[in-house]
C-alpha cells in the first residue's frame, strides 16, 4: 500500500522549490532521437540520462508522460539514439526542445547502425532498444539496451545547471 506525504505524516514539496533546488545538480544534455514511420528523424531533448548498467550494458532516460515528442518517440517503436550533445550545441538543444513537427530541418545527422538519427558534433552516441519502462509519478522511465555506440572527436559536452547551459572545466 502506498501512502500519500500527507497520510506519512510528512510535508507535501512544492514542484517548483523542488525544481529549483534540483537545479543545483548540473546534467549532461542528450537528444534521444528515432524516426517516424514515414522514415522523418523526431527526438526530444532530454536532461535526465544516466548509466544502468556495465553488464548488461544499460542505459535510462526519463520522459514527461506530458511531452508529445516522448508519444511520438513510442509510436516509432522500440529503438532509439541517445546522443550526447556538445558544448556547441546549445541551437540543437534548443531546436529539437521546441514544440514543432521538423525539428530536424537544420540539423546534420546521419543514420546509426539501426538506423536511428546520430547528429553532427555530438560527444558520443548510443544505439538502443528499450528493454524496459517503468511508471515515475509525472514521468517515465526508459531503460534500453545500449547496441552500439561511438565517442565523438573528443568535445566538451553541454550541460544544464541553474537553468543556463555551460560547459565542464577541468581543474
Amino acid at each position: 500500500m502506498r501512502l500519500t506525504a500527507s497520510e506519512a505524516g510528512t510535508p507535501a514539496i512544492d514542484p517548483a522549490r523542488l525544481r529549483h533546488v534540483l537545479g543545483h545538480y548540473p546534467t549532461g544534455v542528450v537528444v534521444v532521437t528515432s524516426l517516424d514511420a514515414a522514415g522523418t528523424a523526431i527526438g526530444m531533448t532530454v536532461g535526465t540520462f544516466t548509466s544502468v548498467s556495465l553488464d548488461p550494458p544499460l542505459v535510462a532516460f526519463l520522459p514527461n508522460k506530458g511531452s508529445s515528442s516522448w508519444r511520438a518517440l513510442r509510436e516509432s517503436g522500440e529503438r532509439f539514439c541517445v546522443n550526447v550533445l556538445s558544448a556547441g550545441q546549445e541551437d540543437v538543444c534548443r531546436a529539437v526542445a521546441m514544440r514543432k513537427t521538423d525539428k530536424f530541418h537544420d540539423i546534420g545527422w546521419r543514420p546509426s547502425p539501426g538506423g536511428n538519427p546520430v547528429i553532427h558534433g555530438a560527444v558520443a552516441w548510443m544505439d538502443c532498444v528499450t528493454e524496459q519502462m517503468h511508471d515515475a509519478g509525472d514521468h517515465y522511465i526508459v531503460v534500453g539496451r545500449v547496441l552500439h555506440l561511438q565517442e565523438g572527436d573528443g568535445g566538451t559536452p553541454l550541460l544544464f545547471h541553474r537553468g543556463s547551459y555551460g560547459t565542464f572545466v577541468a581543474h
